[in-house]
Order: C-alpha cells, then structure tokens, then sequence
C-alpha cells in the first residue's frame, strides 16, 4: 500500500499541508501595508519583494507569474492582495489570476481605500475572517501520490555531495515511485552534468530541454565573468564551498545533481509555471537559494528539502523548508536551525540508505503537520522572484 500523510483538501482538488493565509503585495510599493496586515494576524504569512513596476516585457511576465502562482499555492486557504493602485502589474489581475483556485480571496487597493491606514484595516479584517474559516478545517488522510516536494541546497561542502544530497535522492525517489512529484533546479550548479542528467530524461523532446537549458545557464555565466570588471568576482562557487572541500562548480554539480536520485525526468518547468503531470521535474532557474525556492513553490511545491554542509538558518513563507546536513560538526554547531544530521554516516552510524529513509520519513511528518526549525524560529527570507537582464 502506499504511504499516507494528513493535508487540507481545497476545492480545486489540489492538497496542502499548511493552512495559513498570504498577504501578497502586488508592488514593493504596497509592501509595508501588506506586512501590517500579517503582523496583526496570526496565521498569516507574508510575502516581501521589490518588483512589479518599472518593469517591461517578459521580465514584467515572470514576476506576474511567479506571484500568481505563490497565490495558488495549495499550502494557502486564502490569499490577501495588496496593492498600490497605479502599477504595471494590477493587483486585480493578480487577484483573477488566483481566483480559479477557489480559495478565500480579497484585494486591498491603498489608493482606493484613501490611505495606507484604511487600507491596513481593511486587510486586517479580511484576513481575520479568512484565519477564523480555515481554522475550522481539519486533515484528511492522502496517498503521497498528492506531494510535490523541491529539492535545494545552500552552503554546500564536501559532505553534501557525498551523504546529503544522495540520501535525499533516495527519499526523492521514494516519493516519486508511489506517484509524489519532485523537482530539482539550481541550473548554475549542474553545469557538466546535462549528458548525464539527459540520459534519465523519458524521451528524446525532454533529454533535448535538460541539455538547451543547462548550456543557456552557461553561455549565460560566461558572457557574465568575461564582461566583469573584478575578476574576484568571477567564481562561480563560494569561498565557503572552497572552504569546505569543493575545488570547482563541476564537481560541486556532480553531487548537487544527487538530490534528484535516479528517477526518470518528466520534463522541464519554465520559471513561474506549474507541471501538467506528476514525477521528477527540471526546473529552469538560477543558483540562488532564494529564486530557486520560489520557483519551485511556485510550481506548486509543499515543501523543500534543503541540504547544507556549511549550514544556513534560512526559511521560506509558509513552505517548510527541511534542513540538512551530512557534516557531524555543522550539525552539532547549529542544530537549533538543521533538521536532520545525516552525518551519521560519515560517522558509520547509519547506511546512506537509512539516512535516506529518515529524511523520506520527515518529509511525511512535515506534510501532517510537523513544523520543521525554519518555521519555529519564523525564518522566511528565501522568499526572492528572479529577474531577467
């Protein structure tokens, strides 16, 4: 049989395994009204970002995407928009774009409101009644088959490719053996590995995509370091990865690509857009933590698995994000912000495989309601919608 957690069912068929309320801006401009307003309502959670004017073309399109689909995120009962009134992108055509979800819905617009006071009250009694009606909901029991889970990394060392990031795989493709979809991205950090990550691709059409998106990312990354005016600036890993035994962005991909276990690829995901079906998906992205995040909570992600050598405290709102690590010492030095030491097997404690089988078991925990360390200590900075040059 396969195995179950407890999620909120949403009226679009969709499950999700949070139940609060987004407060979504639809500019930066209205960001400090749309923060009063989850300040002043537990249950809330909001979501900062300095775009949606003063944009044009499909960079414009990306941010519009991106927010709409955080909106139709199934981890939300209901979605608050906020805006300004004046911007490119209306905060009405944000609202319609996730209004097919059939989730609670308003939109507060400050320059119709009068001013950001009225606009605040207005938002704060919306979303008070919208948090009193999903309190009201309880879990239900589903098949993993209804999980979409992302797959990140941050802080990378050498024990990420060598434990970390392989145990995660075997959860990975755990889930996506019963049905459950997975999806991997940081494209600048699987640059040498497209032949190999082609070569699990389900068809000729998708192992064609994997290969055109991780050359653009890197015909991308060489204009970039030629053009530099610092060539300290052209490194394409950290001095923390350095540091922690990483000698170049090639062997780094070599065990980032690990996250993804050896699940067959299904396709490719465009920036801000959500699959059609389920599986292991590529998702076409930047390294940095915080976009590859929000892409894939944008596809529709309920979580992200998120291994780390070096360690990070960071988090994502309301998508839980499981931290991991497979170096002993970064675990036992911030053990208040990791989740799982998979270090236990550098240490010869546990098997790759039973490591594996604690992170598959964690992400089923999470899923019932287990709030991870990011979520106690209110980490949300990954929350960051990419840009286009």
């Amino acid at each position: 049989m396969a195995d179950t957690f407890w999620g909120y069912s949403r009226k679009s068929g969709k499950v999700g395994i949070r139940n609060q309320i987004a407060i979504i801006p639809s500019v930066f401009c209205s960001a400090k009204v749309a923060e009063r307003i989850a300040y002043q309502v537990p249950g809330t959670v909001y979501f900062r970002h300095p775009v949606g004017c003063s944009q044009v073309g499909e960079d414009l399109e990306v941010t519009a995407k991106t927010l709409i689909a955080i909106g139709n995120n199934p981890n939300f009962a209901g979605v608050v928009v906020v805006g300004l009134g004046c911007e490119r992108f209306s905060p009405y055509e944000l609202a319609e774009g996730i209004a097919p979800s059939q989730k609670m819905l308003e939109t507060v617009v400050i320059q119709k409101e009068g001013d950001s006071i009225a606009a605040i009250q207005k938002g704060v009694k919306a979303a008070r009644e919208m948090v009193q009606m999903a309190s009201r909901q309880s879990r239900e029991e589903f098949p993993v088959s209804e999980l979409m889970i992302g797959l990140n990394c941050g802080g990378s060392d050498m024990t990420s490719g060598l434990i970390a990031n392989p145990a995660l795989g075997y959860a990975s493709d755990k889930l996506v053996a019963q049905g459950g979809s997975s999806i991997l991205s940081e494209i600048t950090e699987l640059i040498g590995t497209e032949e190999i990550l082609a070569r699990r691709a389900i068809n000729n059409e998708v192992a064609e995509l994997i290969r055109k998106t991780i050359d653009r990312t890197e015909e991308k990354l060489r204009k970039q370091t030629q053009q530099s005016s610092n060539q300290e600036r052209t490194h394409l890993i950290s001095k923390g990865n350095y540091d922690g035994g990483l000698s170049s962005v090639v062997e780094k991909s070599l065990g980032s690509m690990k996250k993804s276990g050896n699940a067959p690829f299904s396709g490719v995901i465009s920036y801000g857009h959500q699959p059609n079906k389920k599986g292991l998906f590529l998702l076409d992205s930047p390294g940095h933590d915080g976009e590859v995040s929000t892409g894939e909570a944008a596809a529709g992600a309920h979580m992200i698995l998120f291994p780390t050598g070096r360690g990070t405290p960071t988090g994502f709102p309301g998508v839980p994000v499981i931290k991991i690590t497979g170096n002993p010492k970064t675990y036992e030095k911030m053990k208040e912000n990791i989740d799982i030491n998979a270090g236990t097997v550098l240490e010869g404690r546990k098997t790759l495989e039973q490591a594996g089988e604690d992170i598959y078991q964690e992400i089923l925990e999470v899923a019932s309601g287990k709030q991870v360390k990011a979520e106690v200590l209110g980490h949300d900075e990954q929350f960051c919608v990419t840009r286009l040059p």
